[in-house]
């Protein structure tokens, strides 16, 4: 697509519904008269160039987002997204997701689960035309795997330099990529986390839930060798000196306050047709839901409460119970929705409008039928393929899987091999390896693959997999008592619990696994052949969809440019801003949710059992009003939470929120129950990011946690 027709779009659109849209940081320049009437106080521009203040501060830690608060490499995101990296160096001895955890110095902090790493994004390149020149002829795999080299190709030549991961990404499904580079830094440390019953305070009975009371923060530092360049641990290596770094505000904001955050949101789906609304409401969601809420239960009941099983299985079962709540929004509010109607009707009048010109009609005439057969080809095997997909959450099957897959792929060039088994993958691959040690306990993977198993075991013979059931004896007749049996002999066989053996597969060849007698590694061989038929199929389809899913958003942009409606990519993964407001909200009729929480908040919720066993000090801090340098006459207390218009969704846990100013004034944690369904489509109405507070940051700091040491390293913008 034409460049302008993109900006004309932004620029016809933004003043119109100027909360919604998760932005690219290059569009903004085009919005600066809109931002600045808003109350953003720096300059638009700077917002757009990612080497400059305040950009350069935000940074991904690979599935949350952070940013840099001091000139020492201090990092500052969501106690949720440290949580693996608490539950990591936890043991039932000492136990740092319930006590909490503060280095007071360098050497005290505490290396972050294997294969963490903090990603600074330094430059962001348009390559469409580099990505599709000669592949647009091609079709279904010849097609996908022509775009998967080019973009391997891109990345390759990207990361020569020494201390870079690149990415390739795809916009408006395909029809722009662009090259990211960021900053590789593998030497991160866990600096400081407060206690659950701060950091988790409410736990799964007030996530995504208003009013709230969480202090959900935590810290890392980054390291580098001594020359600044990113390296892995070692006890020489020294803080990373980032080029910038956010202030944090201890005035912090008000009601109807200016807000932005920049952050790297996951996915939202905002140009999904009707079929595939439809489908996912009324039948992914609803089954997915069950299963994590049957996975939770049989890690509860396999895994007594505070014993080292359950330790390292903390981190999943939050996953999973924040999925399934975020699923049950999901359902509840789309019933109560039109967004099918609605998006049919979408469909019907862009049909309309393409019917009604000889050129649309010539470029975009079939593009609406051939969408809607390769979505339904797609869900025509969904329920085997959501219990294969969930039995990835297992830990000796996918282990056994990866090895065997890595030696193949080894028989290979490099360039050839499948992204993530070439060699610029190879230490994230090790660090999976190791990391398993502190999240895998035999008799709870066991019993969830079990269930798994028993569950694929009923679907109809012709949706199964003849190599996957002769590996664990399912027939059509099927006996689970049998079943456990089997498992029983090859969870005691194996030896892929051990981190030095499963290391030393990872240098093994094809012959070895073949003649191996460890029971999943000989389930890996038998059946990988049926894998890679399933993955050849699956990429054909996949090539199929990228060719017409560009074609579809090339329509919905020029038709929404006709009707002056937003024009943003849906959310991937890379940097976005987005801007609004500190504002409550009406959740239902007759109430009226104001946007602050306060410390008094605490002591009414407080029933000193978990998930609101809030600290007894804090407790007694709050009171004897012991506000001291953070309190707010307008809600005579310490804020703790506040809600803002923000437009967000998973991946932007961890962002920073900033004023006009950009400084530090929150971190965005969560969103509102009702929202939950806003990665679908936007409603001012109902959507509500949920920010912890940074004046309750930083009094939970000085007053609760004697954070002295990290309080003096920040600037503290008074």
């Amino acid at each position: 697509m034409k460049k302008w027709l993109l900006t004309a779009a932004i620029a016809a659109s933004f003043g119109a519904s100027a909360d919604e849209g998760m932005w690219q940081p290059h569009q903004l320049p085009a919005m600066a008269d809109e931002l600045k009437a808003k109350g953003l106080e720096i300059s638009a521009d700077s917002i757009s160039k990612l080497t400059e203040f305040p950009m350069n501060a935000v940074i991904s830690l690979g599935g949350c987002t952070a940013s840099f608060v001091s000139p020492k490499g201090l990092v500052v995101t969501n106690h949720h997204c440290a949580y693996g990296s608490i539950q990591y160096n936890s043991t039932p001895e000492k136990n740092l997701l319930k006590d909490g955890f503060l280095a007071k110095t360098y050497a005290e902090e505490l290396p972050a689960t294997p294969g963490s790493r903090i990603f600074v994004t330094e430059d962001v390149t348009n390559v469409t035309d580099k990505v599709t020149a000669g592949q647009m002829d091609k079709v279904g795999n010849d097609f996908y795997k022509g775009i998967e080299l080019r973009e391997k190709n891109l990345v390759a030549e990207c990361e020569k330099e020494d201390g870079y991961r690149c990415q390739v990404y795809s916009f408006h499904g395909g029809l722009e990529y662009y090259l990211v580079k960021q900053l590789e830094i593998r030497d991160v440390r866990l600096a400081y986390n407060p206690a659950a019953s701060v950091g988790k305070y409410g736990g799964d009975i007030d996530n995504w839930m208003w009013p709230r009371h969480t202090g959900d923060f935590s810290f890392y530092r980054a390291y580098v060798s001594k020359d600044g360049k990113p390296a892995d641990f070692s006890k020489d290596n020294v803080p990373y000196e980032p080029k910038s770094f956010l202030k944090v505000s201890a005035k912090g904001v008000s009601d109807g306050d200016f807000v932005m955050v920049a952050g790297y949101p996951g996915r939202t789906n905002r140009y999904r047709t009707a079929d595939e609304v439809n489908n996912q409401f009324n039948w992914s969601y609803p089954h997915a839901k069950e299963l994590q809420e049957t996975m939770i239960d049989i890690i509860k009941d396999t895994a007594p409460e505070g014993s080292d099983e359950r330790i390292k299985y903390e981190s999943l079962i939050a996953g999973l119970a924040n999925y399934a709540k975020n699923f049950t929004s999901m359902i509840e509010f789309y019933g109560k929705s039109t967004m099918l109607a609605d998006r049919q009707k979408v469909e019907s009048d862009l049909a309309s409008w393409i019917s009604k010109d000889d050129k649309r009609q010539q470029h975009y005439g079939d593009t609406l039928a051939n969408l809607e057969k390769l979505v339904a080809k797609s869900q025509q095997n969904q329920e085997r393929d959501i219990l294969l997909g969930y039995i990835g959450y297992t830990t000796m099957v996918t282990t056994a899987r990866s090895l065997y897959r890595l030696a193949n792929e080894k028989t290979l060039a490099d360039m050839a091999r499948e992204p993530g088994y070439q060699d610029r993958d190879m230490t994230n691959f090790t660090s999976s390896m190791e990391r398993i040690d502190r999240r895998y306990a035999a008799s709870v993977d066991k019993a969830l693959l079990a269930d798994l198993l028993t569950r694929y075991a009923a679907l109809p013979a012709e949706q199964r997999i003849a190599s996957l059931d002769k590996a664990f004896g399912i027939t059509d007749k099927f006996d689970p008592k049998a079943l456990v049996k089997t498992l029983d002999k090859m969870y005691a066989k194996t030896k892929l619990d051990d981190k030095d053996t499963r290391l030393a597969w990872m240098n093994k060849s094809v012959a070895d696994f073949k003649a191996s007698n460890d029971p999943f590694i000989q389930f890996a061989v038998q059946t990988y052949d049926a894998d890679m038929a399933l993955e050849k199929a699956e990429k054909q389809l996949s090539g199929d969809l990228m060719k017409v899913r560009p074609q579809y958003m090339d329509a919905i942009i020029a038709y929404n440019r006709e009707l002056g409606k937003p024009v943003y990519a849906d959310a991937n993964s890379s940097l976005r801003v987005t801007v609004g407001n500190v504002k409550g909200y009406s959740p239902q009729d007759g109430l009226q949710a104001v946007p602050f929480t306060r410390l008094e908040g605490l002591l009414a919720k407080d029933t000193g059992a978990d998930p609101f066993d809030a600290p007894a000090k804090q407790l007694e801090l709050i009171k004897q009003k012991q506000y001291g340098d953070y309190y707010v006459k307008a809600i005579d207390s310490v804020p703790v939470n506040f809600l803002s218009t923000l437009d967000t969704t998973g991946g932007n846990s961890g962002s920073p929120t900033l004023n006009g100013r950009a400084e530090l004034v929150g971190l965005l944690f969560d969103g509102v129950y009702e929202s939950i369904i806003g990665d679908w489509g936007y409603d001012a109405q109902s959507n509500r990011s949920i920010q912890v507070d940074s004046r309750y940051m930083l009094w939970v700091m000085k007053y609760l946690d004697n954070a002295d040491n990290l309080l003096a390293e920040m600037d503290i913008a008074k």
